[in-house]
């Protein structure tokens, strides 16, 4: 045998695999792959158009500010979405929680005890989402309108409509915890979010749990057939983005000082905006927590981007709404090519 011929021919053989493997790998991270050349795109479109406010630090420091708020939220929708559900009622359930953590801050003085109140509260009101849509059988979407007006609603009664001062707490070390600077220049709550996004992608996808989340949203009969209890999954995905909202209801009041019943109203199309900017399909079964995370900073600098680049900020809502259009369009389109 000719070891001169042998061995170009292995190499080639060896490099049509590695080109074999790295095609594979493109096509299963298609979707991953996909939001980060759309975030790199985003932001130079950005820094190229108006370099005076994307080449200084102060808006960077502005957006890991601000942008945890409705960020900490996506990701566990990202689940629930991906389970083929949809919560609507978050935003109000921010605010369901501050009312829980000022009535037992102002029963206890405990900021501990108020913080877990919320939590708690914030958990409980996703757990009655999640029974509503699969004890009782409501679509999920009709489910938490509904949920949505009833938990603001329960808000503007308990507070008779007046708001709340959380000034009594601006010195405690849990204010300092949830929204303080650490080095005097990175917000603790994007240190928050930052924690949470690799905890939910444990969660999703080296856990079980996520593996079940993904069996169900992609065919739930199948699921229940391989022994899963769909139902039990998709009430605790439910629990998980109450608990979160919850969360990020402190962290907003805290920011501020202070407790408005609007609290999360603002925050909606932002968060669903993220969840399907980053490639969550909202037929279910497909979605990554990269994919949210970086859909989260480029809706998140859009508003400041459309500013800076010298267009007045009504665009913000028409380019939200267009996102949306156009992911959902998207995965419409690949999922009837698949089938």
């Amino acid at each position: 045998m000719d070891i001169e011929k042998v061995k170009p021919e292995a190499e080639a053989a060896a490099a049509d695999s590695m080109k074999i493997r790295i095609t594979r790998r493109l096509r299963a991270n298609a979707t991953q792959v996909g939001i980060i050349a759309v975030f790199l795109l985003v932001w130079l479109f950005f820094i190229v158009a108006a370099p005076d406010t994307f080449l200084k630090p102060q808006i960077y420091n502005a957006f890991m500010s601000t942008i945890p708020f409705f960020a900490i939220m996506a990701l566990p929708l990202t689940m629930a979405v991906i389970a083929g559900e949809m919560d609507l009622s978050f935003t109000s359930i921010m605010a369901l929680g501050m009312v829980a953590f000022i009535k037992v801050f102002e029963a206890t003085n405990s900021v501990g005890l108020a913080f877990l109140s919320s939590l708690l509260t914030g958990t409980l009101a996703g757990l009655l989402n999640g029974a509503i849509v699969v004890w009782i059988g409501i679509p999920s979407l009709v489910a938490t309108i509904g949920t949505q007006f009833f938990w603001r609603g329960a808000v503007l009664v308990i507070l008779n409509g007046k708001g709340g001062t959380l000034v009594p707490i601006k010195e405690t070390l849990l204010r300092k915890i949830m929204v303080g600077q650490v080095a005097e220049y990175l917000p603790s709550q994007m240190l928050w979010l930052i924690a949470i996004a690799i905890g939910t992608w444990i969660l999703l996808n080296r856990h079980k749990f996520g593996a079940h989340i993904y069996l169900i949203g992609d065919n739930e009969n199948s699921a229940r057939l391989m022994g899963i209890n769909a139902k039990r999954t998709r009430i605790l995905v439910f629990a998980l983005v109450g608990l979160a909202s919850a969360f990020a209801g402190m962290m907003s009041s805290m920011q501020v000082s202070y407790f408005w019943p609007s609290l999360g109203e603002g925050y909606l199309l932002r968060t669903l905006a993220s969840v399907f900017l980053g490639g969550t399909s909202v037929f279910g079964g497909v979605g990554t927590i990269l994919g949210t995370f970086l859909g989260s900073f480029i809706i998140g600098a859009i508003e400041a981007g459309i500013v800076a680049i010298g267009l007045t900020g009504f665009y913000t809502q028409l380019i939200y709404g267009f996102i949306i259009i156009v992911s959902v369009s998207m995965h419409a389109v690949m999922r009837k090519r698949m089938h």
